[in-house]
């Protein structure tokens, strides 16, 4: 249903999977088993059938559906209302930025509403849904283990940087984790484990990709990071170079752990 939609709507698959797993307790909430009500709308400009529950206020008047396909393409026709115009111009495999306009629109008054979204996202690969992204890996080359890479300058098509005494390379548009490792001699499986990312991530023009083991720590004078509206644990990790396991442990966070707005996360 997802995907239908996103072809008929061009709302991300992604977007509206994590949308509905956050809003309805993945499909177990009242308003999901008794009233079909999968995104937690409200009666608003609504003449259908309604359900109540104790939310912001008591005995609040939520819209009922006859089934989750009409949840889905209501939904739909919600965002497609002006006040989420400005989303339509993102890409549909952009879920980081639909999920951190959803909250800037007011969707929802969750001051962590965007990065809730996006650890779904990212925690259960949701993004393999968004039509875009859909592709065959097999088909894709795959490099000769033998092809050296440092003394071969015919085969660095990339340019490579430095940071944090790490070194690695921005992706580009359209990239994959599968073109970088064939451009530079790499097995996709290590690039994967060094950025702690399946193989099939969906990469973003401008993301860093190590081409080394991260650190267990930032780099002074890194000491603590401010968490914004949009970020995650991953792209956290990412942004100082440091293993995604260790800032849950340097934090002394959980694995089910989703960062705020206004959280203050140490780094080494």
């Amino acid at each position: 249903m997802a995907i239908q939609q996103e072809h008929k709507y061009n709302i991300p698959a992604s977007i509206k999977l994590a949308q509905a797993i956050l809003e309805s307790g993945g499909g177990t909430s009242f308003l999901a088993t008794t009233a079909n009500n999968h995104f937690g709308i409200k009666c608003q400009e609504w003449n259908g059938a309604r359900a109540y529950k104790d939310a912001e206020i008591p005995n609040e008047c939520f819209r009922k559906y006859s089934s989750v396909a009409d949840s889905y393409e209501d939904h739909s026709l919600f965002l497609k209302r002006p006040r989420y115009a400005r989303l339509f111009a993102l890409k549909k495999t952009d879920y980081k930025g639909w999920a951190k306009g959803l909250q800037e629109c007011g969707y929802a008054t969750d001051k962590g509403y965007a990065n809730k979204l996006i650890d779904l996202i990212e925690r259960y690969q949701l993004y393999k849904f968004d039509v875009d992204k859909i592709q065959d890996t097999k088909s894709v080359i795959q490099p000769k283990p033998s092809v050296p890479v440092v003394n071969n300058a015919e085969i660095l098509t990339r340019d490579i940087y430095k940071t944090h005494g790490l070194i690695y390379v921005i992706a580009r548009f359209d990239d994959t984790l599968l073109q970088i490792a064939y451009d530079l001699g790499f097995k996709v499986k290590k690039l994967a484990k060094f950025n702690d990312i399946p193989v099939n991530y969906p990469l973003q023009q401008g993301n860093i990709i190590y081409l080394e083991k991260k650190k267990t720590k930032a780099d002074q004078p890194n000491y603590y990071h401010v968490v914004s509206v949009g970020e995650s644990m991953h792209g956290i990790s990412q942004y100082y170079g440091i293993q995604i396991k260790s800032l849950y442990k340097i934090n002394k966070k959980k694995a089910n752990y989703v960062p705020v707005e206004g959280d203050v996360l140490k780094l080494r």
